[in-house]
């Protein structure tokens, strides 16, 4: 897509694959199967099998691959060209039977081509939509391909009213170009660094856990979500209550929240009814208590 090369060059989105083909140098079977874990985990459910996942957003492609090893049939697309090719190459290094993982490049706010895949039993896209430029008309469109009872499992940058505007501005900085890349992170990932150790040594904890450990925040790693972060632009926040209520206008039933209370995402799953004219007598908010 040559919109993307433009909107790159032009200092308005970060290359996010660049950013993925870095991490694929440390993938191992324990990340894979702390994705696995985590789709188990949010989803309630220890196999996929018979059911198709659509991935979007699918980035360095770990929790497609993630899902077929749950048994699902996966669509993986992402608008990063080097994102696709990475979801590629996982496919070929660790999937055996290729016919049920498909890959391709798209784009979520294109709703023809989200018409032309069909329908699917999940939509998954964790951490994506904030990051298109148009994050409610993205909202809306991944309803698009859920097919009735499916569900939808999402993530969305907490808002931190004016914190979140002050990293609107990082992220742009960062993606003016190297000085602005290298200004970022001599400034931010030193104090990223520090903050976490304060926090450890506050907790009592060895100050190396949290790098030791990280692995086991969806099998992620934590540089690559230090520059994820710092560079990820387009950037979009919302309050939870205002995602789960978009939602719950259309009619879904909100099933899983958990709520960032600072930085960071929230995770939402929601089931799209069986009959469309069905609505649940308490509005749609079936959570468990304390969500």
């Amino acid at each position: 897509m040559n919109d993307h090369s433009e909107e790159v060059e032009q200092g308005r989105r970060f290359r996010f694959g660049e950013n993925w083909q870095h991490f694929l140098r440390h993938l191992d079977e324990d990340r894979i199967e702390e994705a696995r874990k985590s789709l188990v985990d949010m989803l309630g459910c220890s196999s996929l099998d018979g059911r198709r996942l659509l991935d979007i957003g699918s980035g360095s492609g770990l929790f497609s691959l993630a899902a077929v090893r749950l048994g699902a049939s996966v669509h993986s697309f992402d608008y990063d060209p080097q994102s696709v090719e990475c979801a590629r190459v996982l496919r070929q290094r660790y999937c055996t039977d290729e016919t049920r993982w498909t890959i391709e490049q798209g784009s979520v706010l294109d709703g023809r081509y989200l018409r032309s895949l069909g329908s699917f039993d999940v939509v998954y896209s964790w951490g994506v939509l904030h990051h298109t430029g148009a994050m409610w008309e993205a909202l809306e469109n991944a309803l698009i391909p859920l097919k009735p009872g499916g569900r939808l499992y999402i993530a969305i940058y907490n808002d931190q009213g004016i914190l979140s505007q002050f990293w609107k501005l990082v992220k742009r900085m960062y993606c003016t170009g190297k000085p602005g890349q290298i200004l970022v992170i001599v400034t931010m990932i030193p104090g990223f660094v520090f903050v976490g150790l304060l926090m450890d040594i506050a907790a009592l904890r060895n100050p190396l856990a949290r790098y030791k450990n990280y692995r086991k925040a969806r099998g992620m790693s934590v540089v690559h979500d230090w520059i994820d972060w710092l560079g990820g632009y387009p950037f979009e926040v919302a309050r939870p209550d205002d995602v789960r209520d978009f939602f719950v206008d259309r009619r879904l039933v909100i099933t899983e929240l958990r709520r960032k209370t600072g930085m960071g995402c929230n995770e939402f799953v929601f089931e799209m009814p069986l009959a469309t004219d069905e609505s649940p007598e308490d509005g749609g908010r079936r959570v468990a208590a304390g969500s």
